[in-house]
């Protein structure tokens, strides 16, 4: 599995929107100038986010961009899937049930089962509140 820009622009997005935000809009071009990344990427990054109703967003010269609940609610997986999708590592783990005709005698199946389960375990038990923290351990710098 590997995260694309995408997904690591939707992290610091999600970031931004929790460190400067608080019960406010903020303008996709204000977080695109503090984030360093074009406009046009960040509301392709903003529509996904938003149809998961992770963010909220108004119209008008006072609107913008909000989270939608608290960042201690959020786990990175729930930000990441929107953007990236499921988080399998290999495509015959992407139906639920398997429906691999090899499955109940292929000996590499519960190896991938496995390395699914940690990485998701891992993205299900972050949260967007745990990387505001480690940034602000690590004097306001969050590298995504």
């Amino acid at each position: 599995m590997k995260i694309s820009t995408k997904g690591r622009y939707a992290l610091r997005f999600m970031i931004d929107l929790a460190k400067n935000g608080k019960d406010r809009y903020l303008s996709l071009k204000d977080v695109s100038i503090r984030q360093d990344v074009s406009l046009k990427y960040l509301e392709q990054i903003a529509s996904a986010l938003g149809k998961a109703g992770l963010i909220q967003s108004i119209r008008g010269s006072q609107g913008g961009y909000r989270l939608a609940r608290a960042p201690h609610e959020y786990t990175i997986g729930d930000i990441l899937r929107p953007i990236e999708g499921n988080f399998t590592c290999v495509a015959c783990l992407e139906s639920s049930p398997n429906t691999c005709e090899r499955y109940e005698t292929c000996p590499t199946v519960h190896f991938w089962e496995g390395l699914t389960k940690v990485i998701t375990d891992y993205l299900e038990g972050t949260t967007l509140e745990d990387l505001l923290e480690q940034g602000e351990d690590n004097g306001g710098c969050y590298v995504i």
